[in-house]
């Protein structure tokens, strides 16, 4: 049936000619037809599985320690894509799950950055704050004395919301094609994974540390829907009071079974380096950060998407739905504790046997058969560098942007143009703030002072690039990988004064005053390399070596629905998903 289509399809095409009028199949009737899986409906669930920080690598890596439900199925049953890329700068976790959501980079969805200073209201905005809509939960707003994920203390706001997100999503397409019937969620430890996927049109839910429940905002609900009052009123989180995260299996049997304790290690108010890692009880101000420092994190996600998906009724009519679930621990275990360490190891164990039981879920109440499945990640992870040390590679260090502006380069800059205070007022990463008042005084012309000082910059040790967003702004740069790429992050408005790029391996790892073990967000391979799986809904198996890129993944989604793509998008549906 399908080549027979496409066949008269194609005879159409051939003789078309001006003035002539043809009655051509719609599009959407094709597109449910040429899927690799033949089906002549779509599937009615859509389910983005974003993994926080999974580097493209890592499951084949620890294969040896995984079970057969969760990886292996989506290695053995999909299409696996084995060279994707991001192809912009900074891989930071809202610019990755925006750029999953859009299909397109920063510099048109927006999202330059977890954090960016506001020239206009002289303050630093997080990326999803917006005071027009409240948490549901009173007292449930971001912990200020967290400490881990300090970016979300930078917000002014407990409100949230995606109207900063410039591009729209596929959820959101997915709403305009169905008139508002597709039920869209977004469900994340993190507000800004959940918010993030589940667009303009979608509801998300996050974890909240302060009240240890999943919370939402004003923008999706005036008030909670009745089971996610029932969730949280079960305490889910209270079930790992007293406990501890212990090792799945026995030390042997891991690759760094026996490197639990490394100096390079960070002890989080009293995780420990080594296992067992305590939670302690759940009156500790610091329970719930151990949580998301840990497996148990991406459970009490998984619980709750599983509710979500039995009690909003997701997949069960001819209409789809969309269900995007991110889960954050992966992210938060190498933060603290690196890529190449026992903690990580076993998360991925404990994550596996969370997306087992996610994948058979979903086959007993939707199907797999009539489910699209498709994991990626927002980013990579790059390795600590004590573990890079350890196997001779010595070129490893970490940066101290603090110190920048009081360094002998920076005093004879600044002694050059007669500012006799800071210049440099601030780095939030991946951008350099310079002090405009000061160079505003003095009557410099702004672009001048940023050119030099990016010039001084690249004489440091560890800076690979340093790039001024007057030049971006221009035409004059050379056509080079890393201009495309921090152009690709660049948004007027939004974007810092100079943009630096630091060598490969060497990294910031001051966090607000706590020191971690590893940071993403830069353009190396390391950080932008990810997964894309696409399962179900009758794929063939298949492993694809060709270079793909993350931007693909919802243009695909919606080509293969039959939808608009997201209105900014710049990737190109896979053909091995949309068949012939």
């Amino acid at each position: 049936m399908k080549n027979a289509l496409l066949q008269v399809l194609g005879s159409l095409l051939l003789i078309s000619r001006p003035g002539v009028r043809l009655s051509i199949l719609p599009l959407t009737c094709l597109f449910f037809i040429s899927p690799a899986g033949a089906q002549e409906q779509p599937p009615r669930l859509i389910v983005q599985i974003t993994v926080d920080a999974l580097r493209g690598d890592l499951p084949k890596r620890f294969a040896h320690v995984l079970g057969d439900g969760g990886f292996r199925y989506l290695l053995k049953e999909g299409v696996s894509y084995t060279d994707a890329h991001y192809r912009h700068a900074n891989t930071e976790t809202i610019v990755g799950h925006t750029s999953l959501a859009t299909g397109t980079v920063p510099a048109a969805h927006g999202m330059v950055a977890n954090v960016w200073f506001d020239r206009e209201q002289d303050r630093l905005v997080y990326n999803i704050e917006d005071p027009d809509y409240h948490l549901l939960t009173a007292g449930a707003d971001v912990d200020r004395k967290t400490e881990i994920d300090p970016t979300q203390r930078t917000a002014r706001s407990d409100g949230r919301s995606p109207a900063n997100i410039l591009a729209s999503t596929f959820g959101d397409e997915l709403a305009v094609h169905y008139g508002g019937r597709s039920k869209i969620f977004g469900v994340s430890v993190k507000d800004r994974g959940a918010v993030s996927m589940a667009g303009h049109a979608g509801k998300a839910f996050w974890f909240s540390k302060k009240t240890g429940e999943f919370v939402t905002s004003s923008y999706y609900y005036e008030q909670y829907p009745a089971w996610v009052t029932e969730w949280n009123a079960g305490t889910p989180a209270a079930a790992y009071s007293g406990k501890s995260w212990k090792l799945t299996q026995g030390p042997s049997k891991y690759l760094f079974g026996d490197a639990d304790d490394r100096d390079y290690e960070t002890d989080v108010a009293g995780f420990g380096r080594t296992f067992p890692h305590p939670y302690g009880e759940v009156g500790d101000k610091y329970f719930t950060t151990k949580l998301t420092l840990s497996p148990a994190g991406d459970e009490l996600t998984l619980d709750f998407a599983k509710t979500l998906l039995d009690r909003e009724q997701l997949g069960r009519d001819e209409v789809p739905d969309y269900l995007a679930i991110s889960f954050s621990s992966t992210d938060y275990v190498g933060h603290v504790f690196g890529a190449s360490s026992l903690e990580s190891e076993d998360n991925l164990v404990r994550l596996d046997r969370t997306l087992a039981d996610l994948f058979a879920y979903i086959d007993q109440k939707v199907g797999l058969d009539n489910t699209l499945i498709v994991l990626s990640a927002d980013h990579g992870q790059p390795e600590v560098p004590g573990h890079l040390h350890e196997r001779g590679i010595r070129d490893a260090h970490y940066f101290d942007t603090q110190a920048l502006d009081k360094t002998a380069a920076i005093a004879a800059l600044k002694k050059r143009f007669g500012i006799g205070e800071e210049l440099i007022e601030a780095y939030f990463h991946p951008y350099l703030y310079l002090n405009h008042e000061a160079i505003s005084a003095k009557g410099l012309d702004r672009a001048a002072v940023e050119q030099a000082v990016a010039v001084e910059l690249l004489k440091f040790d560890g800076v690979a690039y340093a790039v001024s967003s007057s030049a971006l702004r221009t035409d004059t740069l050379p056509d080079t990988l890393m201009t495309r790429s921090v152009l690709r992050n660049f948004h007027p408005k939004r974007s810092g004064d100079i943009y630096l790029v630091f060598e490969p391996n060497v990294f910031i790892n001051d966090f607000d005053g706590l020191i971690v073990s590893s940071t993403h967000g830069s353009p190396w391979r390391y950080d932008t390399f990810v997964p894309v799986i696409f399962v179900g809904a009758g794929l063939k198996p298949d492993s694809v070596s060709r270079s793909v890129t993350p931007y693909d993944i919802a243009p695909t989604l919606a080509a293969y629905l039959g939808v608009k793509p997201p209105s900014a998008a710049i990737g190109t549906p896979l053909s091995e998903i949309m068949g012939d």
